[in-house]
């Protein structure tokens, strides 16, 4: 009887262990890899870390779309606390190391992977976590216009020197 519960149990633990995160295979694209409307993309994806570590909520507030959504760890909100957020220091985006970057487009639509170890000041206090970032895009008037921010925590230690 022992040896079948340890047996069920071995079973269980090989079973879970096999749907924990793995770390992305892909590595990022270079530019010659990547469609223009691809690279595009990428670039603005790039744009938006900086203007969150620099807390510039007017290039951001034209980014975002007004129905976009932002998932944290701590909440989901919309487009006018993320602004406020970020504006009033409750979350510094102080620096995105970003490790890999895919893009795959449907129409007018661009869902972007970034594999990141993110540096930021919650509540006053530094923290480096490693996310994999959902972004997703919309093509409207041929402008780009984020529709999700989606921060994923990965189980993955921190890679970030």
């Amino acid at each position: 009887m022992k040896v079948k519960i340890i047996g069920l149990c071995v079973g269980v633990l090989t079973t879970l262990s096999s749907y924990a995160q793995q770390p992305p295979t892909e590595t990022i694209k270079t530019s010659t890899s990547n469609t223009p409307e691809q690279q595009e993309v990428i670039n603005l994806s790039k744009k938006k870390w900086d203007w969150m570590a620099d807390k510039n909520v007017d290039s951001l507030g034209v980014l975002f779309d007004e129905k976009s959504m932002f998932i944290h760890m701590g909440g989901t909100w919309g487009k006018t606390q993320e602004l406020g957020t970020i504006k009033s220091g409750g979350i510094w985006y102080k620096k995105a190391e970003v490790y890999s970057v895919v893009v795959n487009m449907f129409g007018n639509t661009a869902i972007l992977l970034n594999d990141i170890d993110l540096v930021a000041v919650v509540g006053g206090n530094e923290v480096v976590n490693p996310f994999m970032v959902t972004e997703v895009y919309i093509k409207e008037k041929g402008k780009w216009k984020m529709g999700s921010l989606t921060f994923s925590h990965l189980r993955r230690p921190v890679q970030l020197k």
